[in-house]
């Protein structure tokens, strides 16, 4: 029997797949829990659909990540703070400050895709890399200013 899964189903497979799955399993076990329904020629053609609409997304997405990864690159984002003689911070710059820094600059982006691999604790330039899209990452540009 050919279902349309509507969750994704560990070992069988994906919401959105056309599969051809044995009948008992598909009446006693997918479609009383909403796992899947029947496939009918017009439900093939709503998931197909679906799946163009998805992948229009998928691509618009992609798009904006890649525009604000541009945007990205040619930004310096200049963060103060206190620091010794020698040029080391009291303290650190964490991804959490860098977020708050482009939050000012119109540019929202989490914490959680600034990937430092440990906070930055001294004065000067430092490349932090930000992941945009699962397929696209950029460099920041991050200024570390003594604060008087």
């Amino acid at each position: 029997m050919k279902v349309i899964f509507l969750q994704d189903v560990k070992g069988k497979g994906r919401k959105g797949d056309i599969k051809e799955v044995a009948e008992g399993y598909a009446r006693n076990f997918l479609f009383p829990r909403g796992l899947a329904k029947e496939a009918t020629s017009s439900s093939i053609k709503e998931v197909n659909a679906f799946k163009k609409s998805e992948e229009k997304r998928r691509a618009a997405e992609l798009q904006s990540a890649q525009e604000l990864a541009a945007k990205l690159e040619k930004m310096t984002i200049k963060i103060t703070s206190k620091a010794g003689d020698n040029g080391r911070l009291f303290g650190a710059v964490t991804s959490k400050q860098i977020a708050e820094a482009l939050k000012k600059e119109d540019i929202v982006i989490d914490k959680r895709k600034i990937l430092l691999d440990e906070p930055i604790r001294s004065l000067g330039y430092t490349q932090v890399m930000v992941k945009l899209h699962p397929k696209v990452t950029a460099t920041l540009k991050v200024s570390v200013i003594e604060q008087k």
